[in-house]
């Protein structure tokens, strides 16, 4: 018998959230963020940001920094990240509700620059998103002749 499905947000650098079905089995989990994975319980939701423990250490690229609701950032996360629903002795399916919430919350992807006041954060406009997600689909198409406008 196969392990349980999970609906959950997947957030990887340069890309908007998506909405994914996944396996929950540490396997899948470790699949997903490219690694040994740490949980992390940020928010007050029944929620936790499923990571690459190794992430920074590796140097896997920034992806989005973590606010509190004070506004302070929390963490700046490297690398793909999982946004999973908790239930009481394991990770589970994000409700309809959390879904949306933390959507909006990672919606734009982030740039960061490390500055003598310490580091900055750049969010990516939209459009700037959309037209290099378009870009990485095209370059990956094996029908692309003109590779030089994928570099």
């Amino acid at each position: 018998m196969g392990a349980e499905m999970m609906d959950v947000l997947l957030v990887e650098p340069e890309k908007f959230p998506q909405r994914v079905q996944m396996e929950n089995s540490l396997e899948a989990l470790q699949k997903a963020v490219g690694g040994n994975i740490e949980a992390a319980y940020f928010f007050n939701d029944p929620v936790a940001v499923i990571a690459n423990e190794e992430g920074k250490i590796d140097g896997l690229p920034l992806n989005r920094s973590v606010y509190g609701s004070d506004g302070q950032a929390l963490d700046i996360m490297a690398g793909t990240f999982l946004v999973v629903g908790l239930t009481e002795d394991d990770f589970g399916s994000l409700t309809e509700e959390q879904m949306q919430k933390y959507e909006e919350r990672f919606h734009s992807p982030e740039r960061f620059m490390m500055t003598m006041d310490g580091i900055r954060v750049f969010r990516v406009p939209d459009e700037d998103v959309r037209k290099q997600m378009e870009k990485g689909q095209k370059c990956a198409s094996p029908e692309t002749r003109n590779h030089e406008e994928c570099l």
